[in-house]
């Protein structure tokens, strides 16, 4: 059997906003919201995923970090929006991308679902992952 390597993509970037773009991004917070990803939960908890979780061998878990209800979620996507972690690369008015950090110190990676609507899944990024270490770093001195 073959080794399964983890590649990531190196092309995530952190974009660096002017305060107008913080600010933009800070308002834009109040309409975000969090769909879930089923390969990324053993529980589903309030969710509401279709079909009921079912994890992925090699996808990071939620269950991880305990975070198993769509509010808190929902609340590490917007903080990390109001503090302006997003990716360089956006689709329309939505980054690509949007990193923040647990309490505990665990970084998290959310991903564009939806365009149109601004939804998001999330999932912790695995330690092995040098970005996670970055958004850490830079999380912890703002």
């Amino acid at each position: 059997m073959k080794k399964r390597y983890h590649q990531f993509n190196n092309k995530r970037k952190i974009k660096k906003l002017t305060d107008v773009e913080l600010q933009h991004y800070s308002e834009l917070a109040d309409k975000v919201s969090y769909g879930g990803n089923p390969e990324h939960k053993m529980n589903p908890g309030d969710f509401g995923l279709t079909p009921p979780s079912g994890p992925r061998p090699g996808k990071s878990l939620c269950d991880t970090v305990k975070i198993f209800s769509k509010k808190i979620a929902l609340e590490h996507l917007q903080s990390g929006l109001r503090q302006g972690f997003i990716s360089e690369r956006c689709n329309g008015e939505w980054p690509q991308n949007i990193w923040s950090v647990t309490q505990k110190g665990i970084a998290l990676e959310a991903q564009l679902e939806n365009p149109e609507t601004g939804i998001y899944h999330g999932y912790p990024m695995p330690e092995s992952d040098p970005l996670a270490a970055e958004i850490t770093k830079l999380w912890n001195s703002k």
